[in-house]
């Protein structure tokens, strides 16, 4: 009788890793290490996106912000130029470059889709971008208090409001800041700088 002959162990983990994974696998893999739910998966899937999402984490974006652009932002650009997904202008590296500006805080939301605008049409790299368009949130508090003077001085029955303790009133004030810069004021910190000149 022929012995039968069993491969040895090291050739079994060998071919085991050869194997490439297979797709519905690596998709559950991926739902579960990103905590998301069959629909939104399947969305991303429908709009070819997986790929790019798992591409743009392995560049260092978090799962959440990755598939924010590619499922909602880059789906609507692809859409509106009638072209797969993957055939944008951009790679994983780049918009993992713009999540990371946000952040770091040199981008809001708005300003980054500006951003990523850019980088879709030639423009360069997202630092180059927002260098070259001028789209870096502004931080520096002697701007932003000339800003705030400003819109305080032209809203005195708003400052009176919010001297009087009425301090959700602010958010006009903010407003008035924000338009003032082109959405480039860090909100937070004119919020700050606002309540801060009606004490």
């Amino acid at each position: 009788d022929l012995e039968p002959v069993a491969p040895a162990a090291d050739l079994i983990e060998r071919l085991r890793q050869a194997i490439p994974e297979l797709p519905w696998l690596a998709r559950k893999r991926i739902q579960q290490d990103w905590g998301i739910t069959d629909e939104v998966m399947r969305d991303l899937v429908n709009a070819g996106a997986v790929e790019l999402v798992a591409a743009t984490v392995d560049q260092g974006a978090s799962s959440d912000a990755a598939r924010a652009w590619w499922g909602n932002f880059l789906v609507q650009k692809a859409n509106e130029e009638g072209v797969e997904l993957d055939a944008l202008p951009i790679t994983p590296a780049q918009v993992a470059a713009v999540v990371k500006l946000v952040d770091d805080g040199k981008l809001s939301n708005k300003l980054a889709r500006q951003v990523v605008e850019g980088v879709l049409q030639g423009e360069g790299e997202p630092d180059q971008v927002m260098r070259d368009r001028g789209l870096e949130v502004v931080r520096d508090d002697s701007a932003l208090q000339a800003a705030v003077d400003e819109a305080l001085a032209a809203n005195p029955d708003v400052v009176e409001k919010i001297r009087g303790g009425k301090v959700q009133a602010a958010g006009a004030i903010v407003g008035a800041v924000m338009k003032a810069t082109k959405g480039q004021a860090d909100a937070a910190r004119v919020r700050e700088l606002v309540l801060a000149a009606c004490k």
